[in-house]
Order: C-alpha cells, then sequence, then structure tokens
C-alpha cells in the first residue's frame, strides 16, 4: 500500500521559514517523479514545485521560484520543501504527490499517489 504522510506545517509570521517532509513507502521512490501542490481555501489545487525521478531536475510555479526549494533523498526516501520568505498568500493545505518516471509535471492529472496534506499559516 502506497503512503505518503507529509509533515513540517504550521503557523509562521510573515517572512518567516518552514521545511515541508513528505515520507514515502509502499513505492519505488527512485522511479517516481515528486511533487508539492498546494490548495487554500476556496481555490484549486495549484502547483508548487516538482523534481523529476531521474537527474532530479527541479521546476516552480513563478510564484514560489527564489523562495521555495524542492528537494528529495533517495536513501529516506523523503521529499522535502524547504520554503523561505513566506507570505500570508502562501497559506494553504500542502500535499506531496507521486508520479510514476514523472519528470516534474505541473498538471495534478499526472501524478499517481497523494498525501492526506499539512497545513501552512502564514500571518501579516
Amino acid at each position: 500500500q502506497v503512503q505518503l504522510v507529509e509533515s513540517g506545517g504550521g503557523l509562521v509570521q510573515d517572512g518567516g521559514s518552514l521545511r515541508l517532509s513528505c515520507a514515502a513507502s509502499g513505492l519505488t521512490f527512485t522511479r517516481y517523479g515528486m511533487a508539492w501542490f498546494r490548495q487554500a481555501p476556496g481555490k484549486e489545487r495549484e502547483f508548487a514545485a516538482a523534481i523529476s525521478w531521474k537527474n532530479f531536475n527541479t521546476y516552480y510555479a513563478d510564484s514560489v521560484k527564489g523562495r521555495f526549494t524542492i528537494s528529495r533523498d533517495s536513501a529516506k526516501n523523503t521529499l522535502y520543501l524547504e520554503m523561505n520568505s513566506l507570505k500570508p498568500e502562501d497559506t494553504a493545505t500542502y500535499y506531496c504527490a507521486a508520479d510514476l518516471w514523472g519528470l516534474g509535471s505541473s498538471r495534478t492529472e499526472e501524478y499517481n499517489y497523494w498525501g492526506q496534506g499539512t497545513q501552512v499559516t502564514v500571518s501579516s
């Protein structure tokens, strides 16, 4: 059974930092492109960042570029999202997702598995 379990969310002030983690199990992690998506209340789920299964190429939404860094640790089967200079508009539930042989797509429909999400709230 595939499980993606996010952690690291919380309440932070404007300009602060958080590091999200996503622990993967039940799949061959090295075969999957991974991504972070986010969903704010009343809005559609949107792409934040992705990392490919091979070569670890990274991709970012314009709204987070330069502030967020996605990375992965194959030895720990874990995906990370380092978030700096957080803004109130970054407030959302953050989800990790896995895409078999994924090259870093920003499309939700490309992803086979999803976590339950972790809440990030940025206060002004």
